[in-house]
């Protein structure tokens, strides 16, 4: 297994299975309630999209652009869950891609995590040192309220692009508390109010674009600082 390029161009990053603490530590600046620290094994390998889907990408699979900052490398932003899970059903409906027996959906709240951090426990994936946030991060301080063509910002150590800021990024999971002691391969509760979006986005402080910050959304509203990145489980 390695990384690969599908058939419109989206460019899939391998993560490989481990374990890793979710949440944050109760002296993290800016840390919510709802952000409680606690051990998860990702028991599987599985893929994740370089960068959040794009405008160009979503285009290519849904024959429509909603995004309200129009650019073909920006990510894609204005979609609901519902049409987030809907553009992982037709690209997986794709004859290539059904072909080689690939089911894109969106990832669980700990896979989003588990990748975001890349081994880091810190606040961003990049370290304890807030001088690189403009490396790494499109939020308040620098977006010019607009998102940006993916990939202009610094990788993190496993090479995945904009896990801090740009456009908040859609998960499967509803929104609900975390376990309190270590659980394995977590898909959040059964039902819920909202659905799960991390990374933060455009025009927001920097607390809100950290590795643990969980924000919500109702499965049919979009914002145009929301986006989303795809995943695959291995065949």
């Amino acid at each position: 297994m390695a990384d690969f390029v599908n058939i419109v161009g989206m460019k899939l990053v391998l993560i490989r299975k481990g374990t890793f603490m979710m949440g944050s530590p109760a002296d993290e600046v800016g840390r919510s309630e709802n952000e409680t620290l606690h051990e998860v094994t990702i028991s599987h390998d599985y893929y994740l999209g370089m960068y959040p889907v794009t405008q160009h990408h979503y285009e290519q699979v849904m024959g429509i652009n909603p995004s309200n900052f129009k650019r073909p490398r920006n990510p894609v932003d204005s979609v609901s869950w519902e049409e987030s899970v809907e553009f992982c059903k037709r690209l997986s409906e794709l004859p290539e891609e059904s072909k080689a027996g690939r089911v894109y959906r969106l990832p669980t709240e700990a896979e989003w995590e588990y990748a975001c951090r890349a081994g880091n426990q810190s606040a961003f994936s990049f370290g304890k040192n807030l001088t690189l946030l403009d490396d790494y991060v499109w939020y308040i301080d620098n977006d010019k309220d607009q998102t940006h063509p993916v990939g202009e910002k610094k990788p993190n150590a496993w090479g995945l692009h904009d896990m801090h800021g740009n456009v908040w990024e859609i998960c499967s999971d509803w929104v609900g508390d975390y376990p309190k002691g270590a659980v394995t391969d977590p898909a959040g509760p059964q039902e819920g109010f909202y659905r799960a979006i991390r990374g933060g986005g455009r025009g927001l402080v920097a607390a809100l674009c950290r590795s643990a910050f969980r924000g919500g959304l109702r499965p049919f509203v979009s914002f145009n600082n929301c986006g989303f990145r795809v995943a695959l489980s291995c065949l």
